[in-house]
């Protein structure tokens, strides 16, 4: 059935709405939840498989946690604050251009324009119009160019609180049994796993994909992870034995 706008009403205001794919978050939230559940979760396969006991795997756990979380934060920091001053330099090369080529530059929105399907009168009439305020031709020409609104960038501070944050709460997962007094490898590795297909549900749910592929990928991902450093720590166990 066909929904009824109310009179005046844009489709954004009562059909839909679009999720943050800016890359602020959403992508740090959910890469912090998943490097977190499998590098502690592989943590703890390695440690426990070279036959140490409930106390050392609980202080590597939490020391990995600590350590992942705070260089998973300043690595989002970074990266996003790079990439938003890449764009700020990008707009500075589009200003400079519009002030030294202003023709050539509205010649240019005019093709782009016309390869949209306008017809060419109104393709130089829009880049006519655009091109009377330096600003909005600058953010126009940067979002056709690059793919980008550089008035929408994301935030590092957002993306470095949600990667710590997330990655956080999916490294203590496979901690759980043992800050519960359970010594078992085996429980930290179970829900470890049910982690990892809680956490590859939800991101899927995100994107409109089956929650069961998701979750079933991300486990896969996950023991591939968990085998190898097991094995790794099986053989260091028995090599220091």
């Amino acid at each position: 059935m066909t929904a009824i706008p109310p009179e005046g009403a844009l489709p954004h205001d009562f059909d839909h709405t679009h999720a943050d794919v800016s890359g602020g978050w959403l992508r740090a939230a959910v890469f912090g939840a998943m490097d977190g559940l499998v590098t502690n979760t592989a943590l703890v396969a390695g440690v426990g498989g070279a036959g140490v006991d409930a106390q050392t795997v609980v202080l590597s756990g939490v020391a990995g946690l600590v350590a992942g979380a705070f260089s998973m934060a300043l690595g989002e920091y970074t990266s996003v604050r790079t990439a938003n001053e890449q764009i700020d330099a990008e707009v500075r090369v589009e200003r400079r251009a519009l002030r030294m080529h202003p023709e050539a530059e509205e010649a240019e929105l005019v093709q782009t324009f016309t390869a949209m399907g306008m017809s060419e009168d109104t393709a130089a009439a829009a880049a006519t119009e655009i091109h009377a305020d330096a600003d909005r031709a600058v953010d126009i020409h940067i979002t056709h160019e690059l793919g980008v609104d550089p008035n929408e960038k994301p935030s590092p501070a957002v993306a470095a609180g949600s990667s710590f944050v997330m990655f956080s709460i999916g490294a203590i997962i496979p901690l759980i049994p043992y800050l519960l007094g359970f010594d078992s490898l085996v429980a930290g590795l179970a829900v470890g796993g049910v982690g990892l297909l809680l956490a590859g549900g939800l991101a899927a749910r995100f994107t409109d994909r089956p929650v069961l592929h998701g979750a079933l990928r991300q486990l896969l991902f996950g023991a591939i992870a968990v085998g190898a450093t097991y094995a790794v720590g099986v053989l260091v166990g028995v090599g220091v034995s």
